[in-house]
């Protein structure tokens, strides 16, 4: 459904935050998209979404490719018809305006508006907690109920991609597990496909099928997640786990020394 190719992307004519990384996101399937912070996870997907040159970004070399047609190049409004809805990172909700002004916002792009106040029952099923902040302003919400609006918001433009940037962030663990719940629940039962970036590693690999790894701009590695959930880096660097399956406290973490082939 979706393919990025060997893209690099720069910022401000100078510095080069991707380096020729690949991914492809099957139809139907739920991927992850893992790093640290500042791999440069967030500016894989906004290439794909075209926000890049709101940043001063651009793509410098590669294509990316959602149903055969390449859209690098394209604008946001554009790729948005085309069925690809971003979820940001750190919530970004119209503060000011109802729960529902912001997921009828999520529907700009669509004429169909019996369909539109469908999809609105819908996005209620996943979030019941919306109903009952319906028409309070979005600003009053706490930090999960936000999520819960973006990621509602998004669903309204009726996407075929949905793509979701750091959904755990800033969120507690019991609210994390409800959200990462959702998503697949989403998944599922509409199709949809996922491209998930995260930091939180463990609840990422839980839902996904296959992920990427990054690094510094880079791709490290990929692979189903069955098997990334067993690699021995993977549960040393970002699941915390020792080969004798104990946990590695932050300072320690702090101080390893990544193997040579994560830097190839």
């Amino acid at each position: 459904m979706l393919s990025v190719n060997n893209i690099e992307v720069i910022y401000n004519d100078i510095i080069l935050a991707v380096k020729g990384i690949s991914l492809n996101v099957p139809e139907g399937e739920i991927v992850a998209l893992l790093g640290a912070n500042g791999a440069g996870k967030s500016t894989v997907i906004k290439s794909i979404s075209g926000l890049l040159k709101s940043q001063d970004g651009e793509i410098e070399r590669g294509t990316i490719s959602y149903k055969d047609k390449r859209i690098d190049g394209e604008s946001p409004e554009s790729i948005v018809k085309m069925g690809i809805c971003q979820v940001p990172e750190g919530r970004r909700v119209f503060i000011d305006l109802t729960t529902y002004e912001n997921l009828r916002v999520g529907a700009f792009t669509r004429k169909d508006s019996k369909d539109v106040k469908n999809d609105l029952e819908k996005v209620l099923e996943y979030f019941p907690i919306l109903k009952r902040r319906l028409y309070l302003k979005a600003g009053y919400l706490s930090g999960g109920e936000q999520q819960m609006l973006t990621i509602g918001r998004a669903l309204m433009g009726r996407p075929t991609l949905l793509m979701l940037d750091e959904p755990s962030l800033g969120l507690a663990p019991i609210i994390v597990r409800e959200i990462f719940g959702i998503i697949e629940n989403i998944n599922k039962k509409q199709s949809i496909s996922i491209l998930l970036v995260e930091q939180n590693a463990n609840m990422a690999l839980n839902i996904a099928s296959h992920g990427y790894i990054m690094e510094n701009g880079r791709m490290v590695m990929d692979d189903s997640c069955e098997k990334l959930k067993k690699n021995e880096d993977v549960m040393e660097f970002y699941l915390g786990i020792t080969e004798e399956g104990g946990k590695k406290s932050f300072a320690d973490v702090k101080h390893y020394k990544r193997r040579k082939r994560w830097l190839s």
